[in-house]
């Protein structure tokens, strides 16, 4: 086979994103609002991203449960108001097993099928995790928990540059493996700027016996600074030569806009020629990257756009 008859070599004879099949699945995760303006921002974005079908939409958990109300009313209405399908997140912290079952209830009561299971940031920045004396002490035992309660479909997070606390790439792999074997049928990474980074993680993971899907979660830079914290937080690596794109772009919103579009849709191309068909979006409730990027991946808007009631109460 000649270099031209793969992907790669497709890749790479031609325009990046020239006539892309379309062929890949693409889920959204939001946060709840803290404001009614914010609200209408979220809602905004769910309405253009409806359309492009994905397979879920998740609505974030804040540290130590704080936005548990807000998550749990926004994934409610995502269920009950639009054809989407909402997984809701759940983190061990500061709150007791029965706590936690009590809120997973709820949601399977309100329709909701698939969790985002989580251990979960501590409530106060630096601060080392701390399990709940009646609580769940992992995101393995909660997996386990959570499946005890009712049949969800789980997801849990994966770590292609090794989790802060994590001793070495062979610990975070068993803690994953932990998360599997508790239950878990995916698991979406972190985000990370180098395509290899994923792809040697996903290689890397079954070889470790880790045999169902691993997602790689996409961050569009909007801003760099926010970005900057969430690596640190994280440990994922920034690349120098990503700071330098972003330098004097501080007041031009929508060159930065044009560059993290650009940078992400490329890590997302060479992603696809690696093999992978499914993509998780870190939207932080801003639709129109995630929607460009999709659209240069050739997916596009189907038939089906969100109930006319829910635009009007995004309007």
């Amino acid at each position: 086979m000649s270099l031209q008859d793969t992907e790669h070599g497709r890749a790479f004879a031609r325009p990046l994103f020239a006539d892309l099949a379309g062929d890949i699945d693409v889920s959204f995760e939001f946060f709840p609002p803290k404001t009614e303006k914010m609200n209408q921002a979220l809602w905004q974005s769910i309405e253009t991203l409806a359309p492009l079908a994905p397979k879920f939409v998740s609505v974030t958990y804040g540290a130590g449960g704080s936005t548990r109300d807000r998550t749990h009313a926004t994934v409610a209405r995502i269920a009950r108001e639009t054809p989407l399908t909402a997984a809701a997140h759940l983190t061990c912290v500061d709150a007791s097993r029965g706590e936690i079952d009590d809120v997973a209830r709820e949601y399977w009561d309100a329709g909701v099928r698939h969790i985002v299971a989580l251990r979960g940031d501590p409530p106060r920045q630096g601060e080392r995790f701390a399990a709940h004396p009646d609580g769940y002490d992992c995101a393995a035992s909660l997996v386990e928990g959570l499946k005890k309660v009712a049949d969800f479909e789980i997801s849990v997070a994966a770590y292609p540059e090794v989790h802060p606390e994590s001793g070495d790439a062979r610990a975070c792999l068993d803690n994953l493996k932990r998360k599997i074997d508790a239950g878990a049928s995916q698991a979406i990474s972190q985000f990370f700027f180098a395509p290899e980074t994923f792809l040697r993680f996903r290689d890397a993971a079954a070889a470790h016996g880790i045999d169902t899907p691993i997602v790689p979660g996409i961050l569009p830079v909007s801003n760099f600074a926010q970005t900057k914290t969430f690596a640190a937080m994280n440990g994922a690596d920034l690349p120098g030569w990503l700071e330098r794109l972003f330098e004097g772009l501080d007041d031009l919103q929508d060159a930065r806009k044009l560059v993290a579009a650009t940078v992400a849709a490329e890590l997302c191309r060479r992603l696809y020629a690696g093999g992978v068909r499914q993509f998780h979006f870190y939207t932080l409730n801003r639709a129109e990257l995630s929607y460009a990027i999709c659209h240069m991946l050739g997916l596009r808007a189907g038939a089906s756009p969100v109930p006319a009631r829910l635009e009007s109460a995004a309007a």
